[in-house]
């Protein structure tokens, strides 16, 4: 209820007001402070105060910084994004559904698949890379053995962006998904699609035109958590990815060698990326919701 005309706010109010605002401010301020000084003129610095206002960096940034292909780098990220956001949904609602029963050894998979969220993510990213070295030293003796000597000349490594990166980057948005899908159907109710069997339908029209809907918002909102958690991910990536870099280990490499507001642009870049993906998420699940209640 709003505050009535001449009502006294109780004593705590305005320090937890104080603090809850320096709270927004030191979430958000350093964000800003990116976006407004990759708008600098070309005389700008990396400090305020603002010299002048353009889109000048923004347009130095499209030319390249040095020898570092960032549009390959901001292709590599999308794209790994992207399947980690598909494998992420489609890998959590199989295994909401699967956990609806109970399973012999459930709660073994599930305490496993959960616990990388408490390992430190340096340490499952040297795992992961460590895994990986020592499958290119089986795959390399076994070719050896085989006497197949053009193709361990040909061969690289297993290190790559869609195998030991994915599999870094679906260590740490799995347990999200898992976890949002658990919830959603714990307060599922059955009845919606027994009423479906009842009517006639199969297990997959059950599941397509009753589950599916109902649950379509959170199924949205784990495919946000897996694109947005893999987009800016480093930690993970940085020892699992072999001899290419994502977008965000190119940004960290660039913080020592970029000494202009190049570097805001591209962090404006990378963040406006972020938020398109959020709103878009949250645009699918408010239609989602509104084509539910229309069929209610």
């Amino acid at each position: 209820m709003s505050q009535r005309i001449g009502e006294q706010r109780a004593a705590g109010f305005w320090p937890l007001a104080f603090v809850f605002a320096a709270f927004v401010l030191f979430l958000y301020g350093p964000m800003i402070t990116i976006f407004v000084l990759s708008f600098q003129g070309p005389e700008g610095g990396l400090t305020f105060p603002l010299r002048g206002v353009s889109l000048h960096w923004f347009h130095k940034l499209a030319e390249g910084l040095g020898t570092v292909d960032i549009g390959a780098a901001f292709r590599r990220s999308l794209m790994l994004g992207t399947v980690v956001m598909v494998f992420t949904v489609v890998l959590s609602v199989l295994a909401g559904l699967a956990f609806r029963k109970r399973l012999k050894g459930g709660d073994a998979v599930f305490f496993v698949t959960v616990a990388s969220l408490i390992m430190p993510s340096i340490i499952v990213s040297l795992g992961i890379g460590l895994q990986f070295r020592l499958l290119d030293t089986g795959i390399k003796d076994a070719l050896a053995a085989m006497d197949a000597t053009g193709t361990l000349e040909n061969y690289g490594t297993a290190l790559g962006l869609l195998t030991s990166a994915l599999g870094a980057h679906l260590t740490w948005t799995l347990p999200f998904g898992l976890l949002i899908m658990f919830a959603v159907f714990n307060r599922f109710n059955p009845a919606y699609e027994e009423a479906a069997r009842d009517l006639g339908a199969t297990p997959w029209q059950a599941f397509r035109h009753v589950v599916l809907p109902l649950i379509g918002p959170s199924v949205v909102g784990i495919g946000m958590f897996g694109f947005t958690l893999s987009w800016d991910e480093i930690a993970r990536t940085s020892q699992a990815i072999g001899d290419v870099n994502t977008l965000p280990l190119e940004l960290q490499g660039l913080t020592s060698t970029v000494t202009t507001p190049s570097i805001y642009a591209l962090g404006t870049v990378t963040t406006v990326v972020s938020f398109a993906v959020i709103g878009i998420a949250l645009g699918a699940a408010a239609m989602l919701r509104r084509r539910s209640a229309k069929r209610a």
